[in-house]
C-alpha cells in the first residue's frame, strides 16, 4: 500500500532535517525549553522505552499529549518496547497526536500487525534498527515505511561513542531502500553517537536526519550550529 502523501514529503531535501530529542531537552522546563528551539526544529523525537526491551523508562502518552498543545511541529514517537505491547502502545500514542511511530525491526512477530494499525490510523509509520541487527532484515519492509532510522549507539543509553559499523550500515540502509520500489519518500536517520566530529561521516554515508539531543540543546549558539548542520 502505498501511504498518501503527507508532510514528510514537505521535510527539506537540500539539507539534513533537524530532528529534536525531547529526551535531551530540559524536562523540568520543558515547554520553555521546546519554545526556544523551535525556530529550528523539523521534527520532535519521542523515546518511549519499557525497562524491558531497552532499560531506561521513557515517556508516556500524556507527555506526546501535551507536547502536541504547545508544537505543531510532527511528533515522531520511537518504540523501544516488547512484542506484547507494541500494538496497544501504537493505539495510545496514536490517540496522544502522534505524526509517526517507529517500532523496532526486532518487533518481528507483531510487525505486520502494527504496520497494518498505522495504516488503519493514518499514522505514518517507521522503522528502528538496533546496532548489531542485520540491515539486510529492513529489505522485507521497506517499502511499507516512511522513516528508517538506524541506531549508531547500544539502545536506550545516553553518551555513548559511535560504532565504527554506522556508516557503511547507513549507506547498506540507502541502497535497500533505492531497490524497495516504493513511489514514495522514505527518510533514512542516524540515531546514538551524534556528536560535531561524527555528524559529517553520517551524512556522507546517507543519513538526511540526525536525532539531536545535547548537540542542540547545549550548543552555546543554537542559531550557528544550527547554520553548521543545515551547511554539511
Amino acid at each position: 500500500m502505498t501511504p498518501a502523501k503527507s508532510w514528510i514529503d514537505d521535510l527539506p531535501k537540500d539539507r539534513l532535517i533537524a530532528e529534536f530529542s525531547v529526551w535531551s531537552a530540559d524536562l523540568v522546563r520543558l515547554a520553555d525549553d521546546l519554545a526556544r528551539v523551535d525556530p529550528h526544529v523539523d521534527v520532535l523525537h519521542v523515546d518511549v522505552a519499557d525497562g524491558h526491551f531497552a532499560p531506561a523508562l521513557l515517556f508516556f502518552p500524556d507527555l506526546v499529549a501535551s507536547l502536541r498543545k504547545v508544537s505543531a511541529r510532527p511528533i515522531h514517537v520511537h518504540l523501544m518496547v516488547a512484542d506484547a505491547v507494541v500494538l496497544s502502545q501504537i493505539e495510545q500514542f496514536a490517540d496522544a497526536g502522534s505524526d509517526l511511530i517507529s517500532i523496532h525491526i526486532e518487533n518481528e512477530g507483531v510487525a505486520d500487525a502494527a504496520l497494518d494499525l498505522l495504516d488503519r490510523r493514518g499514522v505514518a509509520a517507521g522503522m528502528v534498527l538496533r546496532v548489531e541487527t542485520p540491515v539486510e532484515r529492513l529489505r522485507r519492509h521497506a517499502a511499507r515505511l516512511r522513516f528508517v532510522t538506524l541506531l549508531g549507539t547500544a539502545i536506550g543509553v545516553k553518551g555513548q561513542g559511535l560504532d565504527e559499523t554506522a556508516g557503511t550500515r547507513l549507506q547498506e540502509a540507502r541502497q535497500i531502500i533505492a531497490e524497495s520500489g516504493a513511489d514514495h519518500r522514505i527518510v533514512l536517520a542516524a540515531d546514538g553517537g551524534i556528536r560535531e566530529h561524527t555528524v559529517p561521516l553520517l551524512r556522507r554515508s546517507g543519513a538526511e536526519t540526525v536525532v539531536l539531543g545535547s548537540l542542540a540543546f547545549n550548543a552555546p549558539s543554537l542559531s550557528e550550529r544550527m547554520a553548521w548542520l543545515h551547511a554539511l
